[in-house]
């Protein structure tokens, strides 16, 4: 399988880079001369390949990933008021599909969409694929203190969301749907009912989206707020019953014309019938994915960027977050704390487009990230 989608994307590309060479597609810029990807993407139907190295320490430190994003951009919007042609920026069509294995038996294979539907001046996603995830969790044992727990966790995930535009303004609001069929490997009986073993989650939800960033890759300027309400609906036929709301707020300001400063937000709560895999979790560079699990989940984070040439950037990072479980109080959790540094290479100027690597130091070890665009993606 893995040499399977080796050689997919091996042979997408090379068919890729012939069409550009027959079309006499540049990869440098106009402008610099530098090595650039916006006319390979804009101009010739072209991806963009992101061969990757996983580093995530909860999959077990190491692996690789490849994946190919195509970017579709889209015209702008032209309005008429009160006999004047306004203009306003619509969103890329942005497609990808890829694969993903590590060193502790983990594999995913994946497909995604996002874009616009002028017509309805709307925002879509859709997402499927398959897991199987070998996953580390962590509890506290009465008597014993914290204890780690292993789990292979195949899944089939099916998500997709749908909001619109509120006239010519920044707000969406629209509807959210998350399918889970789920079948959890053996480990420790202790830690789950019999019915964790196979479960579907059914979740709708309702979503509401503020976004006024200058861009949607690597933003110099603009807010984003969303807050997402759903419920695992027995009646859709969840075998869970349980709400959530997830609320999360983005903030980048331009301190001067080569310094970004960003601020980040999120709040997640969820009470109910839920299995354990389901829970929040503090989701910060440098800390393990479900490392720190709650019921309640608050985190706060900022990052910033100094552009000291016209491609190459720094990035320095920070924050903190708490995970509270259901019957412990906020206030005896204690605060765990992330921060790092990077780099940033300008990959496609017209896109705005960087790409990089992180360096961040966790409660517990170092890890290391590859980024496409922000690292706040939600």
């Amino acid at each position: 399988m893995r040499k399977a989608i080796l050689l997919f994307f091996v042979i997408s590309l090379s068919c890729e880079m012939a069409f550009a060479q027959k079309q006499k597609v540049s990869f440098k810029d106009s402008l610099d001369q530098k090595f650039d990807l916006s006319d390979w993407v804009l101009t010739a139907n072209g991806f963009i390949p992101i061969p990757s190295f996983i580093t995530e320490p909860a999959l077990g430190g190491f692996g690789g990933a490849l994946f190919a994003i195509f970017v579709d951009p889209n015209t702008p919007y032209r309005d008429s008021v009160d006999g004047k042609e306004i203009i306003t920026r619509a969103k890329p069509n942005i497609y990808g599909a890829g694969g993903a294995m590590t060193v502790n038996g983990t594999w995913v294979l994946g497909a995604a969409a996002g874009g616009v539907i002028k017509k309805w001046r709307s925002n879509y996603r859709i997402f499927t694929g398959y897991a199987d995830v070998n996953l580390e969790f962590y509890r506290e044992v009465e008597n014993v203190g914290e204890k780690q727990f292993e789990f292979n966790i195949r899944t089939i995930p099916i998500s997709g969301q749908l909001i619109k535009q509120f006239g010519r303004s920044d707000w969406y609001a629209g509807l959210n749907y998350l399918f889970l069929k789920t079948e959890l490997g053996r480990t420790n009986s202790e830690f789950h009912e019999p019915k964790d073993v196979e479960s579907i989650i059914s979740r709708p939800g309702i979503l509401v989206e503020y976004d006024s960033r200058d861009n949607i890759f690597t933003p110099d300027r603009g807010f984003r707020w969303n807050t997402l309400l759903s419920s695992s609906a027995e009646w859709l036929g969840s075998d869970y019953a349980y709400n959530s709301i997830n609320t999360a707020a983005y903030w980048w300001i331009p301190i001067s014309h080569n310094v970004i400063s960003g601020f980040r937000a999120e709040f997640q709560n969820l009470w109910g019938d839920a299995p354990f895999f389901m829970l929040p979790y503090i989701s910060m560079r440098g800390i393990p994915v479900a490392r720190y699990q709650g019921n309640t989940i608050g985190l706060g984070e900022t990052e910033w960027r100094w552009d000291f040439n016209s491609r190459f950037s720094v990035v320095g990072f920070g924050g903190a977050g708490k995970a509270v479980l259901d019957g412990d109080s906020w206030g005896d959790a204690s605060w765990k704390v992330s921060g790092g540094a990077g780099g940033r290479y300008l990959i496609a100027r017209k896109l705005k487009l960087r790409m990089g690597i992180d360096v961040a130091r966790g409660p517990e070890q170092w890890a290391y990230y590859f980024v496409f665009g922000t690292s706040w993606v939600r």
